[in-house]
């Protein structure tokens, strides 16, 4: 059980990393179809799908249900629109008794084929109907799944939703030039460093601690030369850390043909924190011993019979062998930093992963060089099995935070700010009672001494637990400012918050035309909030930055603030809802609230990442470059007054 619990939670940490990366591309489908529609009477339609097929294939006829398997099935992302699942046919048929549904009778295609059906629309009807044909093909006894085919089409006397794309918006020319040219996330710098500890902690862990002395031995030993032996650790050294650079490559590959949301989407897509939250959960049982997460036994072994080979290749393969060997350790460290900068794009990752590759292959270099350093490492023992039984601790801590993401998201309530604060004080607490010897996990040792380290990381967790311990109170002391962004925001409680002692302000949501007409009647800037409900970032901004005295007078006084949520999951009316036509030339399904501002921003503002600002007029003209995260509220204060001195020039212009 626990081999097929391993195979699974490795497939759903890959497909995570990399969900989304490839698009669907419809034009693999075998079959080609047109979608056409007529309309009936108000909101009643005849839809009309046609094909002329595949040759050596047969398409299984609507209508049949096979081994309680639908053969075509019609969905729609509206519950207002409902389909009669009966379909009209024409088209040569041909039935034969199908061994695989023990003999039952089949209908099938091998030619052209039409298949139409009524459905009927609740309210006003779109302009762009889309919708989801799913349908079965396959070849005398086969029965295979096609590529779902996702089709929009027109109806008459449909509503067009407005378009996204405002050609009055031009960010590249505002009226002053200040802001921001790029995104302010976490620098490139600050990730490096983040890998190379994640690095230096893999280091500690037993799949790779024991590795140093016996790889440096075999290099000295085996060599020639002392000169020798210390080229091929070098070279040992870099292929490990070219290796984890190469894991990171088909992101390069594929984020030129994606979406540019992808990344993005990675982080705030409900289903992935989800699977993330599975994920961790099993890294973190992984660390407490339960099982071993690994790569398969047999790629392994492959790889340590390739490393016999000639001295390039042979050295090579020792380093692939060592990553796959110590995947059960470095799996969950590796994957934790990937996961936690995945929405910022491609370079992100493999810098990442660069320092974490880096803090890996450069100490099998450096014993190599001084191999008397070998003497004061120290031994092997019970010490790593404390260090991953903590990490698995600060595992389950994260995979508590990728739940609250897709509850934030959702908005279920399952897991408001103080029960996320509760489920880290009871991690930390668990954590300092296991270094204190009063929890003992199956694996570990009886503590029969505290060292100053032990002792110093009793400290450390203790500290933060305490810490943690008024953010489950509704007083002045629970903002936690030290870990502001990362639990859900204060108005997301299970305390009713009085809005009159509120420190944060509340912006229009996700109500953009509402603040442009308010706007006007008032005579004020747009300020625009880019943010998410799964956004660290946006957090920290909100209570670090907005409470200050001068920007939240800013904020109440001289603007129009309007947040727009680009992870919102609540679905548009539906004559809003549409197929947006980009800059790019490529189309995109418009049906949720997040689709529709995350889309604007990208058109308008051109950018992926939240929090962006921006600072626009009544008339919808760029006052500014947009600006990105800030925990300056200085520099945020600037650019803010920057705005409104724009907004000036722009009166007295229209005035003469």
């Amino acid at each position: 059980m626990f081999r097929l619990l391993n195979r699974f939670f490795l497939l759903a940490f890959v497909l995570l990393v990399s969900s989304g990366v490839y698009s669907q591309d419809t034009t693999a489908s075998l079959y080609k179809w047109t979608v056409s529609s007529n309309k009936i009477e108000n909101g009643k339609y005849e839809l009309v799908f046609s094909t002329a097929g595949s040759p050596g294939w047969q398409l299984y006829a609507p209508n049949q249900d096979l081994g309680g398997v639908k053969t075509v099935l019609l969905e729609f992302p509206d519950s207002s629109i409902t389909a009669r699942m009966e379909f009209a046919e024409s088209g040569e048929a041909k039935s034969f008794a199908n061994p695989t549904f023990d003999n039952a009778t089949v209908k099938v295609y091998e030619g052209e084929a039409v298949w139409e059906t009524i459905i009927e629309i609740k309210g006003t009807a779109p302009a762009v109907l889309q919708g989801t044909l799913t349908y079965f093909y396959g070849n005398k006894d086969e029965f295979n799944p096609d590529i779902p085919l996702s089709f929009n089409v027109a109806l008459e006397g449909g509503v067009k939703a407005e378009s996204i794309k405002i050609p009055s918006i031009d960010i590249h020319n505002p009226v002053n030039n200040c802001g921001d040219d790029s995104t302010r996330n976490k620098s490139l710098l600050t990730i490096f460093f983040l890998g190379l500890l994640g690095g230096l902690i893999a280091l500690l862990t037993p799949c790779v601690f024991p590795m140093i002395p016996v790889t440096v031995t075999f290099f000295t030993k085996k060599s020639t030369d002392r000169k020798k032996g210390i080229t091929n650790a070098i070279m040992y050294g870099f292929f490990i850390f070219l290796i984890y650079i190469l894991i990171t490559l088909p992101f390069h590959i594929a984020g030129k043909a994606i979406s540019p949301e992808i990344f993005n989407n990675i982080s705030t897509n409900v289903w992935l924190n989800l699977l993330f939250f599975a994920v961790f959960v099993a890294f973190a049982l992984s660390f407490f011993g339960l099982f071993e997460i690994g790569l398969p036994a047999g790629l392994a072994n492959k790889a340590d019979a390739k490393s016999g080979l000639g001295n390039i290749g042979g050295i090579f393969f020792m380093a692939s062998t060592l990553a796959i060997v110590s995947f059960s350790c470095t799996g969950p460290l590796l994957g934790t930093l990937l996961v936690g900068v995945a929405d910022q794009g491609a370079w992100p990752l493999t810098v990442g992963a660069a320092g974490f590759g880096i803090a890996l292959g450069l100490p099998f270099a450096l014993f190599a060089m001084f191999p008397h350093w070998l003497q004061s490492l120290p031994k092997s023992g019970g010490w790593m099995t404390d260090v991953k039984v903590v990490l698995g601790f600060l595992e389950l801590a994260l995979a508590v935070k990728f739940f609250s993401n897709a509850d934030l998201v959702k908005q279920w309530g399952l897991l408001k700010r103080e029960v996320f604060i509760g489920l880290w004080v009871l991690i930390g607490l668990l954590t300092v009672l296991y270094l204190l010897g009063k929890l003992r996990i199956s694996h570990s040792s009886p503590v029969k001494k505290f060292s100053f380290i032990r002792i110093a990381f009793i400290v450390l967790f203790a500290a933060i637990t305490i810490y943690l311990l008024p953010g489950l109170t509704n007083t002045k002391w629970a903002d936690l400012k030290l870990i502001s962004g990362f639990p859900p925001p204060r108005t997301y409680s299970l305390y009713k918050i009085n809005k009159n002692n509120t420190v944060l302000f509340e912006p229009m949501h996700n109500d953009y035309s509402g603040a442009l007409e308010r706007a006007k009647a008032e005579n004020k800037p747009v300020l625009i909030d880019f943010t998410g409900w799964a956004c660290v970032n946006c957090r920290r901004m909100e209570e670090k930055v907005w409470p200050d005295k001068k920007v939240d007078s800013l904020m109440r006084n001289a603007f129009v603030v309007v947040s727009l949520y680009v992870d919102e999951r609540k679905n548009l009316p539906l004559p809003q809802q549409t197929v947006e036509k980009l800059s790019n030339g490529t189309e995109k399904s418009i049906v949720t609230v997040g689709d529709k501002w995350s889309t604007f921003q990208i058109e308008n503002f051109g950018a992926t990442s939240q929090p962006q600002y921006a600072i626009i007029s009544p008339g919808q003209t760029a006052l500014t470059k947009t600006k990105f995260y800030t925990p300056d509220a200085d520099e945020f204060i600037e650019w803010l007054e920057c705005g409104l001195d724009a907004f000036k020039k722009t009166k007295i212009t229209a005035k003469q």
